[in-house]
């Protein structure tokens, strides 16, 4: 375990935590933090693969009001370094994901709560007129998050190999089942809340139409993809209320005869 390598895994958790508030660059996914981590330590495959199976599980994960979701950030990054580094296998950073990111929800309440008084400094700073004092405060609370994903990161690279996976081996069998299960669980539910946020009656014939091509036919993802793709464009031609002048009776001074290209304008 080299240097650059231990420095390439704490900047990744560093910005996974931060990313876990500003959900700009995604580096919290664990199909993106996963990844940088098999990256970062040459087991690419391994990462790749972990990140994507924790991704379907996280989908349902997301914070609606006050409530906190788990945190994808601390699961993913931990679960990496576990598979990638520590010998541990990807179903069993499967399996330890679900606590670890319930781990992450405590952590990451405890260092919201430390904001409150962070954003009092910067109503102060505000009052005072001090931009770049308002600034300090907002990066001090920022760095906070990503501290609370590298103080755990740092502490699983600091605990040996042979510990980690005599560990593992002393969890029973039961356990480890028993959290693969719920996951699989979480993923069916993730799926739920998903679909349940963008269908419509009008596009339950493609949801199903995706099912039947995957079932009876060979094509893989990407085939899909472009389908689904083509599929969309068709839709957007077609559907008379992406239409402006079926809609507004011709009166749509602003249409340029693609109904696309209008849409993509409108933003």
């Amino acid at each position: 375990m080299s240097i650059i390598t231990v420095t390439l895994v704490i900047l990744v958790a560093f910005l996974a935590g931060m990313e876990g508030i500003l959900d700009e660059f995604q580096f919290h996914q664990p199909i993106i933090a996963c990844t940088l981590i098999g990256l970062a330590t040459g087991h690419m495959a391994e990462g790749l693969f972990l990140g994507g199976t924790l991704q379907l599980i996280a989908l349902g994960w997301m914070n609606i009001g006050a409530a906190v979701a788990p945190d994808a950030a601390l699961a993913s990054i931990a679960a990496a370094i576990l598979v990638t580094m520590k010998g541990a296998s990807v179903s069993e950073g499967i399996a330890l994901a679900i606590p670890l990111a319930v781990a992450g929800q405590v952590l990451t309440i405890f260092v919201r709560s430390i904001t409150v008084g962070l954003a009092h400094g910067a109503d102060k700073k505000a009052r005072e007129g001090s931009f770049r004092g308002v600034e300090m405060f907002h990066m001090i609370a920022l760095c906070l998050q990503g501290i609370r994903i590298v103080i755990p990161a740092a502490i699983i690279l600091a605990v040996p190999a042979t510990a980690v996976t005599t560990g593992l081996a002393a969890i029973p069998d039961w356990v480890t089942g028993g959290l693969a299960v719920a996951g699989g669980f979480i993923v069916a539910v993730g799926y739920a809340m998903v679909i349940n946020m963008m269908a419509t009656p009008k596009l339950w014939p493609f949801f199903f139409l995706g099912f039947a091509l995957a079932a009876v036919s060979e094509l893989n993802l990407i085939a899909m993809g472009l389908i689904g793709v083509v599929l969309a464009l068709v839709y957007l031609q077609l559907a008379p209320e992406f239409n402006g002048g079926n809609n507004n009776g011709g009166n749509n001074n602003s249409s340029g005869g693609d109904p696309l290209d209008d849409i993509l304008n409108d933003y």
